[in-house]
């Protein structure tokens, strides 16, 4: 323990006197004194200066009842109504039983009698008496979040055994609250302004508390639980949240997600309640026309699995389920279009389940951190099949690899790329690395240091899915890549919708003025080919030449 914490550890506790009795206050003094920093009032004016004059230095009050200008009656009712001194405990000295009944329906927290002539019990009540108010605070200040003043998950978790013993006949709900891509609210307005929409969800939140029986946390991050005596609680609670929101947030009524567990099975440990209502919140992640989402049998499906390829995912890749397919990029500058270079893509041949989507697994694998895993299985094989093509074709095709946001944020990644090209036989610049737009929204200094890392590696950046994310224009200013990936959403339409087409144009021309390659993505028929030709766009993959296949299929194209 430091000394300083030694300091406060062992100060003496201040203690104010109010007595309009000089005698009295000097016997008190005189007991007191040994062991606590004793300070003097003669009445409750007196004594409400003194308060906020050493603003929270006061540990305890001593009060005298009947005294001049301002009694202690008067004095206590003023004292608790004060947000800020309201909770320093006051022991009351009397000989009067019927006041210590007053003071008692007040809130005194003791009694001390008159006369004084037992100093040792004195001393054990100011004691006790302290020790239960300090107790107390640190209870308080523990067992709540700061940021919003709802109990923090520990004391949630603790305090649902009690509401259960208390209510053991009524069935109970369990709501998880969570808002849609926090993150980057608090990327492109920063935290405070992030930790406002916190405090704005937990106002809303304490409203509806006032009108139901339960309890509130903040479990982490955006993430709030509510226990409830079961009830058609979750479309006020939503109203409320949006309501206490509206004022800072523009898009509240689509940000909020709800996860209901109704009539939570008592026999199951609280924990596991908690989980299966964030299933039910997760299952609308990204989804702005739901809000609210129930926990039934099609998750608890849905549930089953996810957990089977979970389990599954260390078999599968020793297995060789996992086959990386390849998706052919054209130039399109040119008389002909010409092969430029493929993108590898997995997909899951499972022995039970048969082919499963890449739309599904990927996801998953995600949100559980285990998305690593088959990346790197997937680096592997590509950088290896392009040394294949070019023994067997004598023609370099570079490909290039998906890299997560848990990729990324690996400080060994450059080293590890490197390993792979070099174990395969490949030069660095043939092997692209796909970073999703997104990913630059998170952790934006060390995404910089990392794709500069692979840069100087001579690896080439290619940013995936651009345009739908957040904050495009200005990352294309401060971030470094190589090539920009136009997402499918904008040449889907391009034929048909004049906008989209010269919103297109705008981004290529914003692309030749930072002098980075662009490639479109999801072409699939002739008039958008010839439009994206037209507009100057360097190469396109889509349907329009091939859908992914398999290694030994892309040879047709080489």
């Amino acid at each position: 323990m430091s000394d300083f914490v030694k300091k406060r550890l062992n100060k003496k506790r201040r203690v104010l006197i109010v007595d309009d009795e000089e005698i009295n206050r000097l016997l008190l003094q005189n007991i007191l004194a040994q062991d606590y920093d004793v300070m003097l009032a003669s009445n409750g004016e007196e004594a409400l200066e003194i308060i906020h004059r050493e603003n929270g230095k006061i540990s305890l009050i001593l009060l005298d009842l009947m005294m001049p200008v301002m009694d202690g009656f008067d004095f206590f009712e003023i004292l608790k109504k004060d947000p800020d001194y309201g909770k320093i405990p006051v022991i009351v000295l009397t000989s009067d039983k019927e006041a210590e009944v007053k003071s008692l329906n007040l809130g005194v927290a003791d009694f001390i009698p008159k006369p004084y002539d037992v100093p040792e019990v004195i001393l054990v009540r100011i004691a006790r008496t302290i020790q239960l108010f300090e107790d107390k605070n640190i209870i308080k200040a523990t067992q709540f979040d700061d940021r919003t003043g709802l109990f923090n998950s520990e004391y949630f978790y603790e305090y649902s055994t009690f509401f259960d013993e208390f209510n053991a006949n009524d069935s109970k709900d369990v709501i998880a609250v969570n808002v849609n891509r926090f993150h980057v609210i608090n990327a492109m307005e920063g935290r405070a302004f992030g930790d406002q929409v916190l405090s704005c969800i937990a106002k809303g939140i304490k409203a509806y508390l006032e009108h139901a029986e339960g309890l509130a946390c903040r479990h982490h991050a955006d993430l709030f639980y509510l226990y409830l005596k079961s009830g058609d609680h979750e479309q006020a609670l939503y109203e409320s949240i949006v309501s206490a929101l509206s004022g800072i947030l523009e898009d509240a009524a689509g940000r909020i997600r709800i996860g209901v567990y109704k009539n939570a099975d008592d026999s199951l440990e609280f924990g596991k309640k908690m989980d299966y209502a964030l299933l039910a919140c997760n299952s609308i992640n990204g989804d702005y026309n739901r809000q609210i989402a129930y926990y039934d049998e099609t998750i608890i499906k849905k549930e089953q699995y996810e957990e089977k390829l979970i389990h599954d995912l260390d078999r599968a890749l020793e297995q060789h389920q996992f086959v990386v397919y390849f998706q052919p990029k054209y130039e399109i500058l040119g008389e002909e279009p010409t092969l430029c270079s493929a993108e590898a893509l997995i997909r899951w041949n499972h022995p039970e389940l048969g082919m499963i989507s890449p739309g599904v697994f990927i996801p998953l694998f995600e949100n559980n951190g285990l998305i690593s895993k088959v990346d790197r299985y997937v680096w592997k094989v590509a950088a290896l099949q392009v040394a294949r093509w070019r023994d067997t074709f004598g023609k370099i095709i570079p490909v290039s690899v998906n890299v997560s946001r848990v990729d990324m944020l690996s400080r060994g990644l450059t080293e590890e790329m490197k390993g792979i090209v070099k174990d395969a036989g490949i030069d660095a610049d043939v092997f692209h690395l796909e970073v999703t737009e997104s990913a630059y929204t998170d952790s934006q200094s060390d995404l910089i240091e990392r794709v500069a890392g692979l840069r100087d590696a001579g690896f080439a950046i290619e940013m995936d899915d651009f345009g739908t994310g957040y904050s495009s224009l200005n990352m294309l200013t401060s971030l470094p890549f190589d090539i920009l990936k136009l997402d499918m959403v904008f040449v889907r339409k391009i034929h048909t919708d004049e906008k989209a087409l010269r919103l297109v144009g705008f981004i290529l021309d914003i692309a030749k003025f930072l002098n980075v390659k662009v490639i479109a993505e999801g072409v699939e028929n002739k008039e958008q080919y010839e439009l994206l030709k037209s507009l100057g766009c360097d190469a396109i993959q889509g349907y329009y030449f091939s859908k992914p296949v398999p290694a030994e299929e892309f040879a047709k194209f080489i």
